[in-house]
């Protein structure tokens, strides 16, 4: 399954992260392959930069797609794409079928973490996809960047599953649910909350759905893994406040004390 977006950006990446985290505890095989292989950065959000072998590696013939698989937070694989430079000049980038493929054999789900845009690596990406996830944010230019993928996603005969609405929020200038559908002509299939602990927990190389498990966000990404998969999920109890918030708070909040008593 691939996850793209038309636009940098709308939190493809960490939307990826986090759905194959939600997917885990669910108790899949999962595997995050980062097809990224100029601007990286599912790695980093996963805190898993600095591996000695990366797809890149791989896709420049120089080793095995097995050397480049690592244990991730959440019980996931991950596959780093890697930012060394001197391996992305040798890369082939049609060689990722064949990576793909090979992964499909030792995983219950494998996410693909699409370029976005849509360069040769980012059509390729697409094109190896059984099925699609299309990411987006409500504003028209993101819209109108999702609706070409789209497009070329369905000229490749990709089963496209759903739309996600990353950063949905109540504003009359962004554009509503309904209409979204109809420009894509693609079901809604989650809206994820405008939320500042998600950026966060990427800062903090965290997955958002280990800590924040109180909150309407968390809910939104575990209801969608639920769906994929076909499994039932109980919302819980959401808490107005994130962990990370929290944990700001907390550290202020002791710093502020600190000064307090000594003063």
């Amino acid at each position: 399954m691939t996850i793209a977006s038309g636009k940098g950006g709308v939190g493809k990446t960490t939307l990826t992260s986090n759905l194959g985290v939600a997917l885990a505890s669910y108790g899949e095989d999962v595997t995050l392959l980062d097809a990224d292989v100029t601007t990286a950065n599912l790695e980093l959000t996963l805190g898993m930069e600095g591996q000695p072998v990366t797809l890149n590696n791989v896709l420049s013939g120089d080793a095995d797609i097995k050397e480049a698989i690592y244990e991730g937070p959440g019980g996931v694989k991950v596959i780093p794409a890697g930012l060394s430079l001197s391996s992305f000049r040798k890369i082939k980038i049609d060689l990722l079928e064949e990576v793909v493929e090979s992964l499909l054999s030792e995983t219950d789900m494998l996410l693909i973490d699409a370029p976005a845009g849509l360069e040769e690596d980012a059509l390729t990406a697409i094109d190896v996809a059984d099925e699609l996830i299309l990411v987006t944010t409500p504003e028209i230019p993101s819209i109108s960047d999702a609706l070409k993928t789209r497009i070329v996603a369905n000229r490749f005969g990709v089963d496209i599953l759903g739309v996600v609405i990353n950063r949905d929020r109540s504003d009359k200038t962004l554009l509503t649910p309904k209409e979204i559908e109809i420009i894509l002509k693609t079901p809604i299939i989650a809206k994820i909350p405008e939320d500042p602990d998600i950026s966060r927990s990427a800062a903090y190389s965290i997955p958002y759905v280990l800590k924040n498990i109180k909150s309407p966000t968390y809910n939104s990404i575990m209801q969608l893994a639920a769906d994929i998969i076909g499994k039932n999920y109980i919302p819980v109890t959401t808490d107005k406040k994130g962990f990370i918030s929290k944990l700001i708070e907390g550290i202020t909040g002791k710093r502020e004390n600190t000064v307090m008593n000594e003063e």
